[in-house]
């Protein structure tokens, strides 16, 4: 694991505050990092962390959730089932410009003498704001203050303040605000990462070669700009509207123009020193699969118009309002450790700003920040994301099952092709259909239908709510439980044994295998739970029943048949080495060794060949070890930590997804240092861009298990089938940590000190739970205090890769560990063979 303990922050320019990201500085070499870092937005509109003059940036973005592009993947060699049609997120015209000139000066940041400069992302006022001091070419010194937020109670809307001020001489001022649709290349000073093809790297988006955004309507109206699009094949509309006032004593003249691809509102102003200038733009985004732009154009007027019958104080307010809720709900407190509070924080702040306002739509994997992997939904959502929903804002996670549960017709299409029955859903998707190009690590993943299930079951046992199942989410439950019993099939030798062959686990590093761990031990549970789903419901609302019987045609057989399966599931295990293989031949490759694997080979997928991998015992992320958290009742304490002892040393954290699961696992089985360096690495992710992405947007579900690594790993909290229990590992250097948890309508509050954990109500009726295996109950205004005989087992240091090499396999053959002898770069290649 390549972090170092230290603060992996320059505090110099990133200061600690415990409620923003404050940054004093502007660097031009890593524009990337802090337009992603200082990004505005609500789950469904997202604002790039651009400056808003407009000219500088590594991504002037604007994204909008599920609004999509589509073209067709053409592969090398085709075959039956391959993916066809590829999904790409817009990069929506851009309403976030306002140039400025002095005396027809530009404000152009990289250029400017800047002789103040800071900007502040505030997680309790949803905010971000700027000041800077410009001085000149001619000498004068100028003011400009902005702030800009997208709206959390009204998720269409935008809004930018811009201010500016002459300091200490008079001048012309000319402020230009736009509405410029950069997708399609209209502008001139555009430059950066998309014009130029950079190093492979296959977790950016796809570009665009052809126009993607249709003119429909342009309209202006007295200082309100609206344009309207449709993407050329997927057939979505956008419509985006802005609209402009100015509040000065300066005499200033105004002028507008728009045409297809630009809209501009021009204010001229004989600026006086010392009278300021401030300009509000209030901008609107709406977006639809089939109806046409002008309908859009009416919603943004509607939107528009209330946003200017609120005024912009109100709309502040009504922001601060929401985020007071918002952090009753979800804030975890770190006594006195101030750093990793404020990046705790900023994490959990942008967990709301990716899913808070998705209202029936997905969680992308870079929520609305960035076009990394091209806007998709992953299985990132239900088991990094899902949780944190569940336990902090019900009403949401219920929308985002609710999106998946809209796909099932097309998971059911997509399992009929690859000649299964039930429903199979897509690996990546904005739609519904399969957009992974590369099988082996995409449409093989079948155990996204059993992680889709996990989070509709931890759900419904969480919040209580069974209606939402009978309302037909067991749809889900039902059609996946039938692909697994289709896809899997009987052994018999002593017992009839149940085995899944042909799939990919979560590591991508190990692709088409036989009866993999983590696969199966979902599988079993995805059984489990749909036929006990079905039994519940017959049971306690026969309607609802006898409804699904006549919608799906489940039978008693059939519901059998699941869970003799379950039953019988295949669950690897290797006596000699004491662990559970991740697949039937996982253990008779030889090992990968990272440790002495070069940082500059890394990450493996941008040096090697995916069958130089395949070959070996290397993990891109957590498998076994994700299964040993999930389903963490089905496997002994011994096991877990031979597990992890096992897989640990192997697993080259590649992947942003796997910190926050070895951290859970280390924390439980005792680990406790290496817990806190693996949470360390999760938290500053994108803070200190430790994967050297955070450029293409948000690790959203980093920022999820980030929230359960806290909760989770070292508050112990687990939800095993509705039963909530505690075993808290609190690291030596913390004095308290503090969270809360909604459980089946009552708000929680979890007090964990070194030597006691204290629960209290704060909304709700009582809550009951266990700790260390004794049953508590909670009630109103009677806290109940548990106290704790130490924070579980201890062990120092690390399994390393010496622990593991040198083991011998059950025929006696022996583990060796070593590294592929040769990789080359592709400017490597063309000095060995010349590429014309």
């Amino acid at each position: 694991m390549r972090f170092a303990d230290g603060d992996p922050l320059n505090r110099s320019r990133f200061p600690i505050d415990e409620w923003s990201l404050i940054e004093t500085e502007f660097v031009e070499t890593d524009m990337g990092r802090t337009e992603t870092l200082f990004a505005v937005g609500n789950g469904y509109l997202g604002l790039r962390g651009n400056v808003e003059e407009g000219r500088d940036g590594h991504m002037h973005g604007t994204f909008i959730n599920g609004f999509h592009e589509t073209w067709p993947i053409r592969h090398a060699e085709e075959a039956f089932g391959f993916a066809r049609v590829g999904q790409t997120i817009v990069n929506a015209p851009d309403a976030k410009i306002i140039r400025l000139y002095v005396d027809d000066e530009p404000l152009v940041l990289t250029e400017a003498e800047l002789l103040s400069y800071e900007r502040r992302l505030d997680f309790r006022l949803g905010a971000l704001s700027r000041s800077i001091e410009w001085r000149t070419p001619a000498g004068k010194r100028v003011l400009i203050t902005s702030r800009r937020m997208t709206s959390f109670t009204d998720r269409h809307l935008a809004v930018i303040d811009y201010e500016v001020e002459l300091l200490d001489a008079d001048a012309a001022v000319t402020v230009s605000s736009q509405i410029l649709n950069r997708q399609d290349g209209r502008d001139e000073y555009r430059g950066g990462v998309l014009e130029a093809p950079g190093a492979f790297d296959p977790r950016k988006a796809e570009q665009f070669i052809d126009r993607v955004l249709q003119p429909r309507v342009t309209r202006d109206n007295d200082g309100r700009y609206i344009l309207g699009y449709q993407c050329t094949n997927s057939g979505m509309t956008l419509a985006v509207g802005a609209e402009h006032s100015i509040t000065t004593d300066n005499s200033f003249t105004e002028t507008g123009a728009i045409g297809d691809d630009l809209a501009k509102h021009v204010y001229r102003v004989q600026a006086k020193q010392g009278m300021p200038i401030r300009i509000t733009k209030t901008v609107s985004y709406h977006t639809a699969r089939k109806v046409p732009a002008r309908e859009l154009v009416d919603r943004c007027d509607r939107t528009l118009d209330r946003a200017a019958e609120l005024g912009v104080s109100e709309l502040f307010t009504q922001q601060r309002a929401w985020l007071d809720d918002y952090w009753e709900r979800t804030d975890v407190e770190i006594a006195e450790q101030p750093a990793l509070q404020q990046a705790t924080r900023w994490n959990l702040f942008q967990l709301a700003q990716a899913t808070a306002r998705t209202d029936g739509g997905g969680v992308a994997a870079k929520g609305v920040s960035g076009s990394g992997y091209g806007g998709h939904y992953f299985w990132d959502s239900e088991v990094y994301v899902l949780p944190f929903l569940t336990y902090t804002a019900p009403i949401v996670a219920r929308n985002v099952l609710r999106f998946r549960h809209r796909m099932l017709e097309a998971a059911r299409a997509r399992a009929l092709e690859l000649n299964q029955r039930g429903a199979l859903f897509p690996w990546r998707t904005i739609n519904g259909q399969e957009s992974s190009a590369y099988y082996a690590a995409g449409t093989a993943q079948y155990h996204i239908d059993a992680d889709i299930a996990y989070a509709l079951c931890q759900y419904v046992a969480a919040t209580g709510d069974t209606d939402f199942l009978g309302r037909g989410a067991i749809d889900i439950l039902v059609e996946t439980a039938r692909m697994w019993e289709d896809l899997g099939f009987w052994r018999s030798n002593a017992d009839d044994v149940f085995h899944i062959h042909g799939v990919t686990g979560p590591d991508e590093y190990t692709t088409v295998v036989n009866d993999n761990l983590y696969t199966n031990v979902m599988a079993r549970a995805n059984l489990s739970a749909a036929a006990l789903a079905i039994d519940n419901l017959q049971v306690h609302d026969a309607i609802a029943y006898h409804r699904l019987v006549e919608r799906l045609g489940v039978t008693p057989g059939e519901v059998a048949s699941w869970r003799r399966a379950a039953a019988h599931m295949h669950i690897p295990f290797d006596e000699q080495l004491g662990i559970h293989p991740q697949d039937s031949a996982f253990l008779q490759k030889e090992l990968w060794d990272l440790e002495n694997t070069p940082d500059d080979r890394r990450p493996l997928l941008l040096h090697y060949h995916p069958l130089v991998i395949y070959r070996f015992q290397v993990l891109k992320q957590a498998d076994v070890v994700l299964a040993l958290y999930l389903q963490g009742d089905r496997f002994t304490d011994a096991a877990k930590r031979a597990n992890f002892e096992y897989y640990d040393p192997l697993t080259t954290g590649d992947s942003t997804l796997s910190a926050v699961v070895q951290s859970i696992i280390a924390a439980e089985v005792g680990y406790h240092e290496l817990a806190l360096r693996y949470f360390r690495a999760a938290l500053f992710v994108d803070l200190a861009d430790l994967h050297n992405n955070a450029a293409d947007g948000v690790h959203v579900a980093s920022t999820g298990g980030v929230w359960s690594t806290l909760v989770s790993g070292f508050g112990g909290f687990r939800d095993h089938n509705g039963v909530f229990t505690f075993d808290p590992r609190l690291p030596d250097a913390w004095q308290r940590l503090t969270f809360r948890l909604t459980l089946r309508g009552t708000r929680l509050r979890v007090d964990l000190k070194p030597d006691e954990i204290t629960f209290t109500v704060e909304i709700g009726d009582e809550a009951t739970m266990k700790v260390r295996g004794a049953d508590y109950v909670v009630s109103p205004h009677s806290p109940v205090t548990v106290a704790l005989d130490g924070q579980g087992p201890r062990l120092h240091g690390s399994p390393t890769m010496q622990d593991v090499a040198g083991s011998r396999r059950a025929d006696g053959t022996l583990l060796t560990a070593s590294i592929p002898a040769l990789s080359l770069d592709t400017e490597d290649l063309e000095t060995v063979i010349p590429i014309d």
